[in-house]
C-alpha cells in the first residue's frame, strides 16, 4: 500500500436498498488480499475532505476492485457515493489496507459476518472459487431481513449459514446467531474470521471463545461511526 490514488468508476449497481456497489477501475493498482480495504477520499471545492473505510468484495484476480458503500443519512461519504457518483467519475482512494484481517488461500476459516460485515468475507469466497478450494471455508451470516442481506444469493448459492433476527428464515424463527448455530461449521485447524458491528463482533468472537476456539485464532474486524 502506498499513497493516494486514482480510481475510475466502472460500474454502479443498487442491490439492496440503502446501498451501492462500487465496481472501480483502480489506477496503478496493486492487487490486493482477502480481507483487505480502500480508503475513499472526497474533497469539496473549498478544500475540505472527508474519507471512509470500505472493504474489498472482489478476488484479488478480479480486474476490477469492488467496493460495498452502506448508505448512511447523515454519512458525508457514503451519501455522495450512492446518490451522486455515475461511471466514468474519477474518486481518490489508497490502498489495499490491511494485514491482520487476511486469508491466505490455503487454511480452512470459519467465516462469521454480520450485515455489511460480511463484504470482505464474500472477497474471502470468491477468492476460495478461483483457487478451487470452497472446501476450506464454512460461513455463518447474521442479518435483520434476508432482503437486506449483501450478496445473499451468493452467500445461500455456497452453503452459508443464514440467520436473521427480524424474520423467519426457513424453519428457523427470528432470533440471533447463538453458539448452537456455530458448532456444526467447526472444524480442525480453522482460523475464524468475525466482521460486523462493535457489537456484533465482541458477540460473535466471545461465542466463539466460549465454544473453545483459541483467542488468537478469532480474527476480528470491527465497523461503527466515524
Amino acid at each position: 500500500m502506498t499513497g493516494w490514488g486514482t480510481a475510475t468508476v466502472a460500474g454502479v449497481r443498487r442491490p439492496v436498498p440503502q446501498a451501492v456497489e462500487l465496481r472501480l477501475d483502480v489506477h496503478d493498482r496493486v492487487q490486493h488480499l482477502p480481507g483487505q480495504h480502500y480508503v475513499v477520499r472526497l474533497t469539496a471545492e473549498d478544500g475540505y475532505t472527508a474519507q471512509r473505510s470500505y472493504s474489498v468484495a472482489s478476488a484479488p484476480g478480479d480486474p476490477l476492485v469492488e467496493l460495498f458503500v452502506e448508505r448512511l443519512d447523515d454519512g458525508e461519504v457514503s451519501t455522495f457515493l450512492a446518490d451522486v457518483v455515475e461511471p466514468g467519475d474519477i474518486l481518490e482512494v489508497r490502498g489495499p489496507i490491511g494485514g491482520w484481517f487476511v486469508w491466505d488461500g490455503a487454511d480452512p476459516a470459519l467465516l462469521v459476518g454480520g450485515g455489511t460485515g460480511v463484504v470482505p468475507l464474500v472477497a474471502m469466497l470468491r477468492t476460495a472459487r478461483e483457487l478451487g478450494r470452497t472446501d476450506l471455508l464454512r460461513i455463518a451470516a447474521s442479518t435483520r431481513t434476508l432482503a437486506g442481506l449483501p450478496y445473499a444469493d451468493e452467500l445461500l448459492a455456497a452453503g452459508a449459514l443464514v440467520v436473521a433476527t427480524r424474520e423467519a428464515h426457513g424453519i428457523r424463527p427470528p432470533g440471533r446467531l447463538t453458539a448452537a448455530d456455530l458448532v456444526p461449521l467447526w472444524e480442525p485447524g480453522q482460523t475464524a474470521y468475525v466482521c460486523g458491528s462493535s457489537g456484533f463482533a465482541e458477540s460473535a468472537s466471545r461465542l466463539l471463545v466460549d465454544l473453545g476456539f483459541p483467542a488468537a485464532d478469532v480474527r476480528v474486524e470491527r465497523f461503527g461511526p466515524s
